[in-house]
């Protein structure tokens, strides 16, 4: 996997499972994508310009792309400049908390009930609506039954954002029938663990800190879209406890790593 200096791209890893099935493609790693990476598993997310030079110098991407790239990342909103230093901005703030959250989720002991959320209201809600109802949810990490109806185990501790309080009415109950059922219905189970073990082969199998890099990004990613169900809904041998660990372990090898890096 060549690095590219002239543009800060590195080519998308693939990686295939051994059963054949589809190849796992990567996003490739990017100034950009290194950049937030590196600030979204900072705490806090704010670091001085020539610290994130030299991350991006450790994965093959030139200071002179790096610089390019905050400034484009500035123009758009994705980060503040402050006295030599670059900060997430609100919207990113809000993506590293889901993040931190999908790795160490806030979960309450399962009763046998579930979150139900009915869209209600009169006023006819715009494509705007629809879509930041449709955000808000996935975030809540409820799933659609229908139209309209959502829900899931109550067995989550987080706050609903004021677009989702606003357009449904929010209800508890049981399901008459097989809740594990009813689980596997709103979400794909099977497709979930089966990436979730591709990425955990993609880790092994990586040969270095910016492959590494690229398969732990695509991780957080696929973090996000965990259920997080309680475990008598999981399927047998569900890997979510073991990606999350994995991924932990990464994380403190490459923190050491980018602050040898950045400090020496």
């Amino acid at each position: 996997m060549d690095t590219k200096r002239s543009t800060g791209t590195r080519d998308a890893a693939v990686v295939r499972e051994d059963d054949g099935q589809t190849p796992l493609e990567l996003r490739p790693l990017t100034a950009r994508s290194v950049v937030l990476s590196t600030l979204l598993g900072h705490h806090p997310p704010r670091l001085p310009a020539r610290a994130l030079v030299r991350v991006g110098e450790l994965f093959g991407i030139a200071e002179g792309t790096v610089r390019v790239a905050l400034s484009r990342m500035v123009a758009a909103g994705d980060l503040r400049q402050r006295d030599g230093a670059y900060g997430l901005t609100a919207r990113l703030l809000d993506r590293q908390a889901r993040q931190d959250e999908s790795r160490a989720p806030r979960t309450v002991p399962w009763s046998g009930e579930w979150e139900i959320a009915l869209v209600s209201g009169v006023e006819p809600r715009t494509a705007a609506d629809r879509t930041a109802l449709r955000q808000a949810m996935a975030a809540l990490r409820l799933g659609e039954l229908r139209e309209g109806s959502w829900l899931r185990p109550a067995n989550l501790d987080r706050p609903r954002p004021a677009v989702a309080t606003a357009q449904c009415t929010w209800l508890t109950g049981t399901p008459d029938g097989d809740p594990r059922a009813l689980a596997g219905r709103l979400w794909d189970l099977a497709g979930w663990s089966a990436r979730a073990r591709t990425l955990l082969a993609a880790l092994d199998g990586a040969a270095g800190p910016a492959d590494r890099f690229t398969v732990s990004a695509a991780i957080l990613r696929h973090l996000l879209t965990d259920p997080l169900l309680p475990e008598p809904l999981l399927p047998e041998d569900w890997p979510g406890a073991e990606l999350r660990a994995r991924y932990d372990g990464f994380e403190a090898e490459l923190s050491a790593l980018l602050r040898r890096h950045v400090e020496g």
